[in-house]
Formats: structure tokens, C-alpha cells, sequence
């Protein structure tokens, strides 16, 4: 693909355009990320491409002259037609997928206003397109720049400060329940990054009781030792959960950990008293129909968009700031892409000079290893290398006629700065 007709593209679904019933469905899991960013580059849909995929968006970052191809790969590739994908889809072209890219990285675009957290896990997509060899100039520079804004966003505004995380908003809810957290029970399922944000709001609480549970008991009593609680493996879920008054779960399971079933015995061991649930995973960790069972308060991470959505009015001043900021480099990063567009033409001119200074040069040679005198020599060179570079502009203007030899002595004038010679 040449440069000439490379398309920036951001292609995805976030929480703003699909349910977490789709999110799910087109989500890359850690495991399947480098078969995916090989896959699509491997069938020309894309000459470059970066996959950020967390609970609450999915999107690829494209160099591509398909926009529609890279939708079809899509759904291809998750095993769903397009038309079921396609509703929930936003296609940004150019402009519209830095502003996009730049306001993602910035928090502005997330459920949580000015939260942080996305910005590592960008990092992590394009680490991970890295190590895949989908990165070209184009994503190099567009996520060096978004990286950039980022922090100059975060920087001049504190956007994020006084932010009500997802973890915040799980714990106003588990209070909604709940009277005190701290006469209840918690288990967490799962030991990653999102575990230990929300372990370490409940734990402020002083829960009765606290529980990680994870694949790799390992990493799940690094986590409980942070709060004082305990550790099993995941193994171990059938017979513990129903000890447990609430329970949150962020794993990277691709199919549910949590069924009805499991849930429906617990409730029976625990008389129905009530089980607050929160599911921050995607795709799901708890099955959907755990939801309508009556004892249940099953809350998704759409859910805990009503709490977070609480502290957004005062930050608005914020926002614009950072919008302003977001746009104004928007503006100097396409001024670098159109300028990518003439790139092909100023290299070939550049090689037309350097074979011109090689065909005189070598000339210069000859004539010194024949003994000429080499001042002699050098006016020479000059005069040819100066005949040479002039030729095809002068032979141009004087082969023009009417308005387009005015149209080329005012070209020359310019690209010459004649004017200022004068």
C-alpha cells in the first residue's frame, strides 16, 4: 500500500454505541490478540493495525484502503455476519479516528470521565501490535502523538482528579444493599488489574470477610495479602460462593465461570439471603440469567454507568479544555499526514538530483585522474550540476505557452524564492 492511499480508520463498538450482550461477542481476548493482529494484516485488509479491546470498547486502529473490508474481517473473525455487527459499528476516517484515538487515551471518551486506566491499556495494544510486527509509520506516529496529548490533557487540566471510578460506583452500589459493607462477606474472582482497584475500595470498608479466588492461586494471595484476606484457586468456587454476601468478577474467561446453576445451589445452602453480584468482565464472567433470579442484584459494568455518570457535571469546564486541546493537535497531526502525501514525488526528486551529482561527479574523477587542474575541475562540476538541475524547469517554462507559462514562472518563482534572491 502506498502512501498515497493510506486511510487512517478506527473501526469499533464501545459503550457508548453497543451492549455489553454484543461487547462480548467482538471482544480479543489476551490470547487470541496475536492471531487476530496477524490475521488481518496477513489478508491485506490492513497494512497496519493495533487491536485495544477492555470490558468496555473494542477497536482496531487501521492503515487501510477498505474500511468496509476491515468490518467484514470483523465479524468474520468472531463468526458473526456483518449485518449483526455493523448497527452497534462506528467507521472513523482520518481526522475523525485521531480526534477519536486522542480523546480515548485522554479519558474523555470513557464511561469513568478522565479515568486512567485506559491509557495503560492503550499502551498495551500497541505494545502488543508491536511485538506482532503490525506497526508502521503511520500508528507509530499517530499513538507517539496520542500518547503526547494524553498527558499535556491530564497535565493542564486534572481531569481525572476527584474521579468516581468503577470501583468507587461498585461499592455505592454494594451500599444500596447493603447497610455496611463491613458486616458482610466479599469474594473476588480474578486477580488482574481491575480485581485490585476494586479489593482496594472494599477493603477500605473492613469487610467481615475477604477472599481472592483466581486460575493461579499464586497471583490470587499477592492480592489477598494486600488486604488481609484469603486465597484459593478458582477450582474451589462450587464450594465456597454461597459463603459469600457479595461477590465481583473480572476475569479473562471467554465463556462464563459463574452459571445459573452454581448461583441457584448457592442461594439454597445461603436460605436465599441475598447475593449483591458485580460483573466487570467482558466477555461476561456471570451468565445473564443469574440476573432474574430473585435473590440476585447482578449489576454489569453498563449498569455502573448510572453511579459514575454522578460526578461528570463538575468536570464539565475541564472537558472543554481538554477538547480544545484534543483538537488544535488534531490539526498538527493531519497537517503530517497530508505531507505524507507528497513524500513519493520529493523522494523521486531527490533521486533524479543524486543520479545528476554521480553523472558529474564521476566526470570530475576522470578529468583529475587525467591531471587537469582541479580548480579547473570543480568550476566544471559546478556548471554542469548547475545546468543539469536547471534544464527541465527552464525547458518547461519556455516549451509553455499562455497561462500555463504564466501559471509555471510563478510555480518556479515560488519553489525558487526568487523574489527574495531579488
Amino acid at each position: 500500500m502506498s502512501d498515497s492511499k493510506q486511510v487512517l480508520l478506527a473501526c469499533g463498538v464501545n459503550h457508548h454505541t453497543a451492549p455489553v450482550a454484543i461487547r462480548e461477542r467482538v471482544a480479543f481476548p489476551a490470547d487470541i490478540l496475536s492471531r487476530a493482529l496477524a490475521d488481518v494484516t496477513g489478508n491485506g485488509v490492513a497494512h497496519e493495525v493495533a487491536i485495544l479491546s477492555t470490558c468496555n470498547r473494542t477497536e482496531l486502529y487501521c492503515n487501510t484502503a477498505e474500511p468496509e473490508g476491515v468490518v467484514q474481517w470483523m465479524a468474520n473473525f468472531h463468526s458473526m455476519e456483518p449485518h449483526e455487527v455493523r448497527p452497534y459499528l462506528y467507521l472513523l476516517p482520518q481526522d475523525q479516528a485521531v480526534k477519536h484515538a486522542f480523546r480515548v487515551a485522554s479519558g474523555l471518551d470513557s464511561m469513568v470521565l478522565g479515568e486512567t486506566q485506559i491509557l495503560g491499556q492503550m499502551k498495551n495494544a500497541v505494545e502488543s501490535a508491536q511485538e506482532a510486527g503490525t506497526l508502521g509509520l503511520l500508528l507509530n506516529k499517530l499513538f507517539q502523538r496520542t500518547f503526547s496529548v494524553a498527558k499535556e490533557v491530564r497535565t493542564a487540566t486534572e481531569i481525572g482528579a476527584s474521579t468516581v471510578s468503577m470501583s468507587a460506583a461498585a461499592v455505592t452500589l454494594a451500599e444500596r444493599i447493603f447497610p455496611s459493607i463491613g458486616q458482610q462477606s466479599v469474594l473476588f474472582i480474578g486477580a488482574g488489574e481491575m480485581i485490585d482497584l476494586v479489593a482496594t475500595h472494599f477493603a477500605a470498608r473492613k469487610p467481615r470477610r475477604l477472599m481472592v479466588i483466581n486460575r493461579t492461586v499464586e497471583r490470587a494471595r499477592e492480592v489477598a495479602n494486600k488486604f488481609g484476606g484469603e486465597a484459593a484457586s478458582l477450582s474451589s468456587l462450587s464450594e465456597v460462593l454461597h459463603e459469600f454476601d457479595i461477590v465481583v468478577t473480572s476475569t479473562a474467561s471467554p465463556l462464563p465461570i459463574v452459571g445459573l446453576g452454581l448461583v441457584e445451589r448457592a442461594l439454597k445452602a445461603r436460605k436465599h439471603s441475598p447475593m449483591f453480584m458485580v460483573d466487570l468482565a467482558v466477555p461476561r464472567d456471570v451468565e445473564a440469567e443469574v440476573g432474574e433470579l430473585d435473590d440476585v442484584y447482578l449489576y454489569t459494568v453498563d449498569d455502573l454507568g448510572e453511579v459514575v455518570q454522578a460526578g461528570h457535571d463538575a468536570r464539565h469546564g475541564k472537558v472543554e479544555q481538554a477538547e480544545v486541546i484534543v483538537g488544535a493537535n488534531v490539526g498538527q497531526f493531519m497537517h503530517w499526514l497530508e505531507g505524507r502525501k507528497a513524500v513519493p514525488t520529493l523522494r523521486a526528486l531527490r533521486d533524479h538530483a543524486e543520479r545528476l551529482r554521480r553523472h558529474e561527479m564521476d566526470k570530475a574523477h576522470k578529468r583529475l585522474a587525467m591531471g587537469d587542474e582541479p580548480q579547473a575541475v570543480l568550476e566544471a562540476l559546478s556548471q554542469g550540476l548547475m545546468n543539469k538541475l536547471l534544464h527541465d524547469p527552464s525547458h518547461a517554462i519556455n516549451e509553455a505557452s499562455g497561462n500555463e507559462r504564466d501559471e509555471l514562472q510563478q510555480w518556479v518563482t515560488r519553489l525558487y524564492n526568487l523574489h527574495n534572491d531579488q
